[in-house]
């Protein structure tokens, strides 16, 4: 053989070699990469954070514990993603069965907290690259109660809470936070962190309280109730309406004189009790004026007195609408 076909047999062997060692460097970077144990788990937190739950579901292979669904797309999985920052996907660590754990450490709310997803090697496409999936799990669930309510918001969304109480199926990891913002009940919101399939999450308790507002509405209707009442004794020149108000007196009066007044209206405190929502008992003063004439004398003289009272209310609340009834007892 001559020097020439040598040459370019050694060429041609060269070039196959450094062929064969460029394909075993990009299948080991294609199996270190797109298909590393570690890409399901990117392409895992990326469909929950797009808020994808469906995508999300599948990769994970989990199974839905029987629980209200609302946290699982949309708004409310976006937003338990979002809380989450400085992401990292750790080497996998192998374990039994042909499976590796896959670390990825993130901070959520300052705290720097970890995930162990485990995957289970499948197969291998075009001969030589592998392929990965999650272990079959089944997702946890979050559990949140409202004093007595029948709804709450929970990651921006508003949901239903029959019998003052619900469990909602999450993905991990994430931040689930609850909270009640109405016009007439609201509570703090309370936040829990699901960071695995296996963590204990303690319930969320939203303690709810009466706003303002339904103090305000509550302590009007009281207010026109005790006026009108007051405004109906004086019509009917009564020393002893049908009221919370009254006074007692063995002197004549003269028709025609009586004049009831509210001096001190009641202050509204609004409470939980037994399941509903009450209103504590309520105290306030009335003033009554006349001109009475006194039973052994005979002597005309002013009658100006100011008379403690004392009344419970039920209170229903439907929406926007306010009921107040009094409970008066004679």
């Amino acid at each position: 053989m001559s020097q020439a076909l040598v040459r370019i047999a050694a060429g041609w062997l060269l070039g196959l070699m450094l062929a064969v060692a460029g394909a075993i460097v990009a299948i080991n970077l294609v199996n270190s990469t797109v298909a590393s144990p570690q890409q399901p788990v990117r392409e895992y937190i990326d469909a929950l954070q797009n808020g994808d739950g469906g995508k999300a579901l599948g990769l994970l292979r989990a199974t839905v514990p029987p629980s209200n669904a609302a946290m699982l797309d949309g708004t409310a999985l976006q937003t338990a993603a979002s809380r989450l920052s400085n992401v990292q996907i750790g080497e996998p660590e192998e374990r039994p069965d042909n499976r590796v754990a896959v670390p990825m450490d993130y901070t959520i709310d300052g705290s720097r907290l970890s995930t162990e997803f485990v995957l289970q090697k499948t197969g291998t496409e075009w001969i030589f690259f592998n392929t990965w999936a999650f272990v079959p799990s089944r997702l946890p669930t979050v559990d949140i109660t409202v004093v007595n309510g029948s709804e709450a918001n929970i990651n921006g969304v508003p949901v239903n809470m029959p019998n003052g109480r619900n469990s909602f199926a999450v993905f991990y990891p994430g931040e689930y936070e609850a909270s009640l913002d109405g016009q007439y009940f609201s509570a703090p919101a309370s936040r829990a962190t699901v960071t695995g399939r296996d963590t204990p999450v303690a319930p969320l308790n939203l303690l709810t309280q009466a706003t303002g507002k339904l103090k305000e509405d509550v302590s009007a209707k009281v207010r026109e109730f005790l006026d009108g009442c007051a405004a109906e004794a004086q019509k009917e020149q009564r020393l002893q309406p049908d009221c919370p108000f009254y006074y007692a007196s063995n002197n004549r009066v003269q028709d025609g004189s009586i004049k009831w007044s509210v001096t001190e209206y009641p202050n509204v405190s609004i409470e939980p009790f037994d399941g509903r929502w009450v209103v504590s008992p309520l105290d306030g003063k009335a003033k009554v004026e006349a001109l009475q004439q006194n039973s052994f004398t005979g002597v005309w003289y002013p009658l100006d007195e100011e008379v403690d009272f004392s009344f419970t209310t039920r209170l229903d609340v439907s929406g926007d609408t306010v009921k107040v009834t009094p409970q008066l007892s004679f």
